[in-house]
């Protein structure tokens, strides 16, 4: 790309982060436990970058992502694998799971987590649950070895899970994290067109539109 190619390239992405800007569901983050691949974490950045999730947090207790996100944005493996969404993507690592908790709690952050089968206190389907009763939300997904950890549905607010109608009764983690995210902000969104605070007060003369025009 030449000079004159770059300074044209500069004002469509300001302008396609404009754009996108009202879309973003806000206080909505996406937890990986213990992912087993990095691969497996570019993909879901990358399903959270285009669903318009907030952040993404990683319990990451091997390391093997930097702490530092400016440092993440060009690691070359998680850049190609999200498409370069992590360069748009805010991604915060923890050692462990209690202490990934321990932060949301601290910021007021209800936790679900995913399964494949029914687990933990308070079990939901997919399409059954309200994801827009807390203001602040986190999603959390276990990894593909092993599935989420027997602490995080203890110390999580529910547990969801999507309907199975196969022989085989899972997914991989970049397909599960794209259903429920989408329906997680599909949700939210609604809400945030809807209502300016949280407890549905605030509410819009105007509702906000809930898609981007094409071509936006």
């Amino acid at each position: 790309m030449d000079i004159a190619e770059k300074e044209k390239s500069k004002p469509s992405v300001r302008e396609r982060a404009n754009a996108i800007r009202e879309f973003r569901c806000k206080n909505l983050i996406a937890v990986l436990e213990n992912p087993s691949d990095v691969q497996n974490i570019g993909t879901v950045i990358r399903n959270v970058n285009a669903l318009g999730v907030e952040k993404v947090y990683v319990v990451d207790p091997h390391r093997s992502l930097p702490d530092d996100w400016q440092e993440l944005r060009e690691a070359k493996r998680v850049s190609k694998t999200s498409v370069s969404a992590v360069k748009w993507t805010f991604v915060r690592r923890f050692d462990s799971t209690d202490e990934c908790f321990d932060y949301l709690e601290s910021k007021k952050f209800k936790s679900i987590v995913t399964s494949p089968h029914v687990k933990g206190k308070t079990s939901l389907y997919l399409h059954e649950g309200d994801y827009t009763v807390h203001h602040k939300l986190a999603v959390w997904f276990g990894s593909e070895a092993i599935g989420i950890s027997d602490r995080a549905v203890e110390r999580s607010d529910m547990c969801v899970c999507i309907p199975m109608f196969g022989m085989i009764e899972s997914l991989n983690l970049g397909t599960s994290s794209g259903i429920v995210l989408y329906e997680v902000a599909k949700q939210r969104r609604e809400y945030q067109s809807q209502y300016r605070w949280r407890d549905h007060r605030g509410k819009r003369e105007t509702p906000l539109p809930t898609v981007i025009p094409h071509g936006g």
